[in-house]
């Protein structure tokens, strides 16, 4: 079992940034892939970026490219998402996931990703 824990999230202006952390503890010892989805209200959960134990990394929609970030410590099971630039298109709940595996090849599928934190709120303001 992983637990997943979030923090980081908060009210800003559009134009502001925010970084996310998400601690894991528990059966880490996989060197699972971890990931950020967020979801909006009244809108399915949407793959944001991942990342791999060894650095490997892919992020989702176009909208986040350039202006988003993540990166990871593996010695403190800790994973970020450096949000710069926020829109208030933004706004929605941020959720760690962790996979069971290295890598996930369908990464944007909420299937794929076996634990979740409880989310954290990103609200952006114009």
């Amino acid at each position: 079992q992983v637990t997943l824990v979030e923090s980081g999230g908060g009210s800003v202006q559009a134009g502001d940034s925010l970084r996310l952390s998400c601690i894991a503890s528990g059966r880490t010892g996989g060197n699972p892939a971890m990931a950020w989805f967020r979801q909006a209200p009244g809108k399915e959960r949407e793959f944001v970026a991942m990342r791999s134990w060894s650095g490997g990394s892919a992020y989702g929609p176009d909208s986040v490219k350039g202006r988003f970030t993540i990166s990871r410590n593996n010695v403190q099971n800790t994973v970020y998402l450096q949000m710069n630039n926020l829109k208030p298109e933004d706004t929605a709940a941020y959720y760690c996931a962790a996979a069971t595996s290295y890598w996930v090849a369908d990464y944007g599928s909420t299937d794929n990703w076996s634990y979740w934190g409880q989310g954290t709120q990103v609200t952006v303001s114009s």
